[in-house]
């Protein structure tokens, strides 16, 4: 791992290193510089977007005056989806794409992301060539080079732009007449495309958390915290609700009678749907080492090929790259439909899951049947250092010993988190029980080294 880049970009608590706006300048200028080429060509520069934390409006700012005074274009699309950003980038034309946003974390966090002119999210290797532009602080003395300054400009039409898109991915004479939603936008970057999608498909839609004041993203609410979600449902007697995270590239649904899925079980519905229209390209799934043991058994008595990658929706896209397929996410609720776009798309992967429904003639209950999701239990535990783990005895030896209890019906699973100071805990097992029991065993361990 990077010294800035962790599994989705740099992230950290706003004003604090590595999200200053020091470093926000520093960030800008060494994207303007590696993505410049483009310049002469007529493109529109760097685009930049952000969700609706308070601390975006600080960061843009930065960023705009490093990418500026390296010559290069800046345009604002303003607050939008992470995926809405990676389209505006590759359909425009444009040098690269940033977006300012900290996903699901708490509003006092933020973070940079990168798509590069494709909209695809940098590899490794050029996030390590930012980071070495960035580190050895010569950017600023690149400046003094260019000749010429960067202008601004904003993207008064990138709402509706991202939103023809999605409407676009959907067959000409598809229709959602009839069908009764409820949404949970987050209070984030989906609240006003989202609303505006569903509307223009002739949903009945009733949104919750549409009204952002820059402290209250993902304040239980939205893919986190689908309870509330799952309350209006039932009462309201819809079809289905749909819960978005800060940035919009995540979802996870609640079906007609109050049960919350998961990605993985959203992923096998889509999956079984593509298979049985003849579209699913080499008839597989990526997903990560993350998901549910359950998801695997439903793959195997599909006949779907499985492959799972490291943790992160850049390495899903790796591999669904490399084995030529169009559907890959992670129980967390990143899916990537890579035969519509290049990241994971929350609002995306909701019409693809609402396409599924209609064509079936299922309610969202019945689909979700195709997989049976095995009892699991995660703990995330705060940790003041990441040494690796097969480096603390006391770590290795209680996960062995429940890997030894629970044989080959269940597995542990013990990684830190690339976004945040979190050691994840995760155990999969035959009971509740036993899950629960090994789960708070070895995070007890955990806290007790690394906490």
């Amino acid at each position: 791992m990077g010294k800035l880049f962790g599994t989705d970009g740099v992230r950290g608590v706003a004003n604090k290193y590595p999200m200053t706006s020091e470093m926000a300048v520093h960030i800008g200028r060494a994207v303007a510089l590696i993505f410049r080429s483009r310049k002469n060509n007529g493109s529109p520069g760097i685009i930049i977007g952000k969700d609706t934390r308070i601390s975006g409006d600080m960061l843009e700012s930065a960023l705009v005056s490093g990418i500026c005074s390296m010559g290069v274009d800046a345009c604002l699309a303003g607050v939008l989806p992470t995926p809405g950003i990676a389209y505006l980038t590759s359909s425009s034309g444009a040098n690269a794409g940033i977006v300012i946003s900290a996903s699901h974390n708490p509003f006092y966090d933020n973070g940079i992301k990168v798509f590069n002119q494709d909209g695809f999210k940098l590899s490794d290797a050029l996030e390590k060539k930012i980071e070495q532009v960035v580190l050895e602080g010569k950017s600023a003395s690149m400046c003094s080079s260019v000749s010429e300054t960067g202008s601004v400009y904003r993207i008064d039409d990138a709402v509706k732009k991202y939103s023809e898109f999605l409407k676009n991915t959907l067959p000409p004479d598809c229709s959602f007449k009839g069908l009764n939603i409820i949404i949970d936008c987050a209070n984030g970057a989906t609240y006003q495309v989202a609303p505006q999608v569903f509307r223009k498909l002739g949903v009945k839609i009733k949104s919750l958390f549409v009204r952002p004041d820059g402290k209250n993203i993902n304040e239980n609410c939205g893919s986190q915290h689908p309870e509330i979600l799952r309350e209006k449902v039932l009462v309201e007697k819809a079809d289905l609700g749909l819960a978005f995270d800060g940035d919009g590239d995540r979802l996870i649904a609640v079906d007609e009678k109050g049960t919350i899925l998961t990605g993985d079980q959203i992923l096998a519905v889509c999956t079984n749907d593509l298979k049985e229209k003849g579209k699913l390209t080499n008839n597989l799934l990526v997903t990560t080492i993350m998901s549910n043991m359950g998801l695997g058994v439903a793959l195997k008595e599909l006949g779907i090929h499985h492959v799972a990658s490291k943790v992160g929706d850049r390495y899903v896209m790796k591999e669904m790259v490399a084995n030529k397929g169009v559907i890959g996410g992670e129980d967390s609720g990143h899916m990537i439909f890579l035969d519509h776009h290049t990241t994971g798309d929350g609002i995306l992967a909701s019409l693809r899951l609402i396409e599924a429904m209609k064509s079936s003639g299922k309610p969202l209950s019945k689909l979700a049947q195709v997989m049976v999701v095995f009892p699991q239990e995660l703990v995330n535990v705060d940790v003041k250092s990441k040494p690796d783990i097969l480096t603390v005895p006391a770590i290795t030896e209680v996960i062995a010993s429940a890997e030894k209890a629970l044989g080959k019906k269940g597995r542990v699973l013990v990684r830190y988190s690339g976004t945040q100071p979190l050691c994840r805990v995760m155990v999969e097992g035959p009971t509740v029980e036993k899950t629960k029991k090994h789960c708070r065993q070895i995070a007890d361990v955990v806290k007790e080294n690394l906490g």
